[in-house]
């Protein structure tokens, strides 16, 4: 979810010494803005700004050592000492007896999804006798999720009839996911009295700001993204009028209509769930602004965003593009890094088949093994180490459309092999290490696992407070 995908970049300081202040981070670039209008629909600032005065809000990381201590234990967190430390010290590369493996160059954790696992670390630390509930999986990845319910902390989830919150009362807990909340639990939870702990990635916090912009200025959204990801549901609810694009198809089609008109109930139809109540196409593309889900391709939305430019500045001309096209920089650069660090990847003569590892329903995991098939390259995407059975030398992996596949004899052992792997950055590095230790244990029933050594703390940017 974050710019901050290669955590070897130079200039940042490790946590430990990290100043509390920086100013360069969420501040949004406008290329074009109108006049300011009358605010119509959710006052997303004013709301958000409102939390802080209760007394009973959170939105930073302490970077409490008590929970560094135990996320190093249930391995949630950068690996400092294990494999893939290592890894990073010797040009992600490690050769363990017939088995070569490369790591991306950007892959695992982004620097928002880290965040918000040690803040949900750091509240349950500080509020040992308190309920404590988060309204959804805190991120993408089961091993972290189950570490969060083995400490008691309770996943609220919509199992089809939305979530239930009657079990929440004054004086609980409550931790937005790193996703972030819609504007209507945010104010439930304010009016209930409970302490609230934001771990919502400021880089969605910032494509929040953006659609707040949209609405003050009487905007429509086109929020490029997936209408039922729980990130696109959050950014939606903060705007007055909203369509959902999720790919360069389904925006070409706005376009169209905006250029041509159509037929107005088809449009209705296309886009059912993915457009704001009411939501009227003759009426409300007159004037629109761009938004993401911070998930999808940073290329993919730049090229919408000059789309709905060209079919702007087409319809009313240059003079006017400002009053009909309103651009805002939001876009996070993790999920592309992980994506080009992969491309290269697969280009690489040497690499004969390649592991994606991260949950089953991340987004940008799934890009990352789509990338991989598309190339013909072998790939096999796991959740966790627990889908590979050493004895048997067999796998259950995904495929990028979404099959569960079983492989038996996915590995040679005692022929030489070179592999390629990767994560999603909802992946912690431990997840990583434990299935490589589980490929080296089929090609040597002996191996013992990889020695710890001290490779210091992983370097991370600053915050904007």
């Amino acid at each position: 979810m974050q710019v901050f995908a290669n955590r070897q970049a130079s200039g940042f300081k490790a946590r430990a010494e990290r100043p509390s202040r920086i100013s360069r981070v969420l501040v949004p670039v406008v290329h074009a803005v109108a006049a300011e209008t009358k605010q119509v629909g959710p006052d997303g600032r004013t709301l958000r700004r409102s939390l802080n005065q209760t007394g009973r809000y959170v939105r930073q990381p302490t970077n409490d050592p008590a929970s560094q201590v135990k996320m190093d234990e249930h391995g949630v967190g950068y690996s400092t000492s294990g494999l893939v430390a290592q890894m990073r010290t010797q040009n992600n590369l490690w050769k363990e007896g017939d088995v070569t493996v490369k790591l991306a160059k950007a892959y695992g954790y982004c620097w928002g999804v880290e965040r918000a696992v040690r803040m949900a670390y750091e509240a349950r630390l500080a509020h040992p006798d308190k309920k404590v509930f988060v309204t959804n999986e805190i991120i993408h990845n089961p091993e972290v999720n189950s570490r969060l319910k083995e400490m008691n902390i309770e996943i609220v989830e919509d199992e089809g009839k939305g979530k239930d919150y009657s079990m929440i009362g004054g004086g609980d807990v409550v931790i937005f996911p790193a996703f972030g909340a819609t504007v209507q639990e945010l104010t439930d939870f304010k009016e209930k009295g409970v302490q609230m702990v934001d771990t919502t990635c400021p880089w969605v916090a910032k494509v929040w700001n953006s659609v707040d912009t949209h609405t003050r200025k009487q905007y429509t959204s086109v929020i490029h993204g997936k209408y039922s990801h729980e990130e696109t549901i959050a950014t939606a609810s903060f705007a007055s009028n909203y369509i959902i694009v999720k790919d360069l198809k389904e925006a070409q089609y706005v376009c169209d209509y905006i250029l041509q008109g159509g037929n107005r109930e088809e449009f209705l139809q296309k886009f059912s769930k993915a457009v704001s109540a009411g939501f009227d196409p003759e009426t409300m593309l007159d004037r629109v602004g761009l938004a993401n889900q911070t998930t999808m391709l940073k290329g993919e939305t730049e090229q919408i965003g000059k789309m709905l430019e060209k079919t702007m500045l087409t319809k009313y001309g240059p003079a006017k593009l400002n009053d009909h096209f309103l651009l805002m920089e939001t876009i996070c650069d993790a999920t592309q890094e992980r994506q080009d660090a992969l491309y290269e990847m697969v280009a690489d003569p040497e690499i004969d088949m390649m592991i994606v590892v991260g949950g089953f329903n991340s987004s940008n995991t799934s890009h990352l093994q789509e990338i991989a098939e598309h190339k013909g390259l072998a790939s096999f995407w796991v959740d966790s180490a627990a889908r590979i059975d050493v004895e048997k030398n067999v796998i259950l992996h995904k495929l990028a459309h979404g099959e569960l596949k079983e492989t038996t004899g996915w590995l040679n052992p005692g022929k030489p092999v070179t592999i390629g792997i990767t994560s999603g950055a909802s992946t912690p590095d431990r997840a990583v290490e434990e299935v490589l230790h589980k490929v080296f244990k089929i090609y040597n029933p002996n191996f013992g696992g990889v020695a710890p050594k001290d490779c210091g703390r992983v370097a991370t940017p600053d915050e904007e407070h």
